[in-house]
């Protein structure tokens, strides 16, 4: 095996587990979605906060090390920000028909 080919394993394995990791905060966004018609909860978007926080590290670190293309990176990070920026509009439209009731 040669050294490229080493570089290319670690590269797709690296895109790979980022992959996995975003497919479980998309799956934390999918669930209060879900369930936004039933309650509203503030320490569930804590929670999610922190794993985007956290995911955007791993991106950084992965993008520094040389194992991601920052355009992989930025391209998976900007997928699930889109994704949580849904979810927040719709708790802030939720909360003001709250208001208004």
């Amino acid at each position: 095996m040669t050294s490229s080919d080493l570089q290319e394993q670690l590269n797709l394995r690296a895109v790979t587990l980022l992959q996995e990791d975003a497919d479980k905060i998309q799956k934390l966004i999918e669930v209060q979605m879900e369930n936004l018609a039933t309650r509203y909860c503030p320490l569930y978007e804590e929670v999610l906060d922190t794993q985007m926080y956290g995911f955007s590290r791993e991106v950084d670190f992965a993008v520094r090390a040389g194992l991601v293309p920052e355009v992989s990176g930025k391209l998976i990070l900007s997928e699930l920000e889109r994704n949580l920026a849904v979810l927040y509009e719709a708790l802030n439209k939720k909360a003001e028909e709250r208001e208004m009731l």
